[in-house]
């Protein structure tokens, strides 16, 4: 088994939603916890620490346990083989706004679960026409998100040691190519502007940090992602099809 910890926000709801799923279609049992707030800032996580409040909802396999933890009490609660944490979206592109925190954050981190393996999830840039107030910051441009937020994540990830769940860059690429070319007329991988689509979105980060993860193609993965947050969706197998080729071209196994 393997077993993973994000301390993050939405994002890495986002991220984890389907990450048990597809593994478990693949034959790997991947046990996926999240530490959600949401909007939560690397600076927040700082403090969050220093204080010791049991501020975060302790999410399992994509789904809430209804209980509340503190980031301390979560590393100490298991033995974890990855801990994976983000920067919140709106200061993704903020270079400053990683330091000391991260730093700081990776010292605790190793401190309270040295078998672990330390990881940073690339987030991603807002949709194209995106009403997220922090848009302002970038110029309303997407690919000057992107590629601030690139830059700023290589910093903190050559810094720490620790390497790139590039989901940012897949979903950049992604946006490039049909049917993911919104601006030219294709879908949309949001669903808001800034939160991944509940089906294809979603599928893509968790396919993503599986293929990080494990290593392993998604091929021949039959896992179909299904929701009770859409449950009308129609899932285009195509669709899923193009997604799995996608990360397997595009994203390493850790090494």
């Amino acid at each position: 088994m393997i077993k993973v910890l994000a301390i993050g926000n939405s994002f890495s709801q986002d991220a984890l939603a389907y990450l048990h799923g597809i593994a478990e279609a693949g034959g790997v049992e991947i046990e996926a916890c999240n530490l959600f707030i949401g909007g939560c800032s690397l600076e927040q996580h700082w403090n969050n620490i220093l204080s010791g409040e049991a501020a975060y909802e302790y999410e399992k396999n994509g789904q809430s346990t209804g209980t509340y933890i503190s980031i301390e009490a979560a590393l100490c609660a298991d033995e974890w083989d990855y801990v994976v944490t983000q920067q919140a979206s709106h200061d993704s592109g903020m270079e400053q706004s990683y330091f000391p925190y991260i730093d700081d954050i990776a010292a605790f981190i190793r401190k309270k679960a040295p078998g672990a393996r330390l990881a940073l999830h690339q987030t991603w840039a807002y949709e194209s026409d995106s009403l997220h107030p922090a848009f302002a910051r970038y110029g309303y441009s997407q690919q000057e998100m992107f590629n601030r937020l690139s830059q700023a994540y290589s910093m903190a990830s050559t810094a720490i040691n620790a390497p790139l769940i590039p989901s940012g860059g897949v979903i950049q690429t992604l946006r490039g190519r049909p049917p993911f070319n919104y601006g030219h007329g294709g879908m949309s991988l949001c669903r808001d502007g800034f939160h991944m689509n509940i089906i294809y979105g979603r599928y893509l980060l968790g396919a993503v940090w599986y293929r990080f993860l494990t290593g392993n193609s998604l091929a021949d993965n039959a896992y179909i992602p299904r929701t009770a947050l859409a449950p009308n969706a129609v899932c285009d197998g195509k669709i899923i099809g193009l997604l799995k080729g996608a990360v397997d071209e595009l994203v390493r196994g850790e090494e």
